[in-house]
């Protein structure tokens, strides 16, 4: 008894190959031997259900290439934007002028005191920018 324990659909139409050798129990040499080829198909029921999932998919596979031929013959009504918004620019500028700001406790600077500062307002500057 030869039985195929692994039975899924990728194995359908594989062809193995057995080997059967005869000898009597008492001699090892082989009286004779025969190779006999199997292939794994898939039963009446599952072939029906191949035909119905590949129907499937060939209908889906249509409905998709008509969705994609229907939005891409509209035309879009916004308008393409061509780099950063205007507020992303200005906080870059923003963040790259408070890193060029004096830390607190520089003295030699011309800089007014009011625009010194602090390590953690340069490290939120530094976060935000990067």
């Amino acid at each position: 008894v030869i039985r195929h324990r692994d039975v899924r659909a990728c194995y359908f139409g594989v062809i193995d190959k057995f080997r059967l050798q005869v000898s009597e129990q008492s001699q090892r040499k082989a009286l004779g031997k025969k190779e006999i080829i199997a292939t794994l198909l898939p039963s009446a029921k599952e072939q029906q259900q191949q035909k119905e999932e590949e129907e499937k998919r060939i209908k889906e596979h249509l409905t998709e290439s008509v969705f994609f031929e229907q939005t891409l013959c509209q035309p879009e009504n916004r308008t393409a934007s061509s780099g950063p918004s205007l507020l992303t620019v200005f906080l870059g500028i923003v963040c790259v002028a408070a890193l060029m700001l004096p830390t607190l406790g520089e003295m030699e600077s011309l800089v007014p005191l009011y625009l010194h500062l602090s390590v953690n307002q340069k490290l939120v500057a530094a976060y935000v920018l990067g």
